[in-house]
């Protein structure tokens, strides 16, 4: 591949990346400012960007921290958040199994689940290369450093409890899992993990309540999906 087409190729990649540019300077702000009420620095919020680069994750986290928590429920709860993304990876990996283990592991870096959505759609139609799905992850992971550290840059001028700025994380997490209820099972998963965090916030000290009630409540969820796909009229239907 000549310069430009390879110029052509990140042209395209960024032309397809700005809807979710658009999405991640809000959330970046907000990120940024709720991080700033938290204590970080503007240094430490730039490097929470640029080493994790996960919305939900980093929104746990500071979330945590601000609460005191430890550093091993802060990390297992991340972790855990995060392994939709070896599903995403393995997924996209169809498409890029002749890539240099270099390039790969740089592309990874990026994987987002929006960048995730737009790449997959567009290596379904056809005619998309990796530079261009590569140009996607890194226009958006510039764009989402560059709002949360102006997002921390603005906070700290701005007053406490102003806007509603100290309710944008609980927002974020409303919005997040109503978008993810999509049944019956999804609400009653939502509903058992609520209760349980409140439940065993009470009994136990600390914030392993978090991890606890949503290593149990997704247990629940399985083994409840697998007793639905048993039911005599779910059988030999798809």
């Amino acid at each position: 591949m000549n310069r430009r087409e390879r110029q052509k190729a990140i042209r395209e990649g960024m032309a397809a990346a700005w809807p979710i540019c658009l999405g991640y300077i809000a959330i970046g702000l907000a990120f940024g400012v709720i991080a700033r009420r938290m204590g970080l620095s503007l240094l430490e919020i730039g490097l929470m960007s640029l080493l994790v680069y996960a919305g939900s994750a980093q929104f746990i986290a500071v979330s945590m921290l601000g609460a005191g928590a430890g550093f091993l429920p802060v990390v297992t709860t991340t972790f855990s958040v995060n392994l939709r993304h070896l599903l995403m990876s393995s997924t996209l990996s169809l498409h890029l199994n002749r890539l240099a283990p270099g390039w790969t592991a740089l592309f990874a870096y990026g994987v987002t689940d929006e960048s995730f959505a737009v790449n997959m759609d567009r290596f379904s139609r056809g005619g998309w290369g990796w530079r261009q799905a590569l140009a996607v992850n890194h226009t958006t992971n510039l764009v989402w450093i560059m709002s949360t550290v102006a997002g921390g840059i603005g906070g700290q001028f701005i007053p406490a409890g102003a806007f509603g700025i100290d309710y944008a994380l609980i927002a974020m997490f409303i919005s997040l899992l109503v978008f993810q209820l999509r049944g019956r099972l999804h609400v009653l998963v939502a509903a058992i993990s609520g209760l349980l965090a409140v439940a065993i916030a009470v009994v136990l000290p600390g914030n392993y309540y978090i991890l606890a009630a949503s290593l149990i409540s997704a247990s629940a969820g399985l083994a409840l999906s697998r007793v639905e796909r048993l039911r005599p009229d779910k059988q030999g239907k798809p």
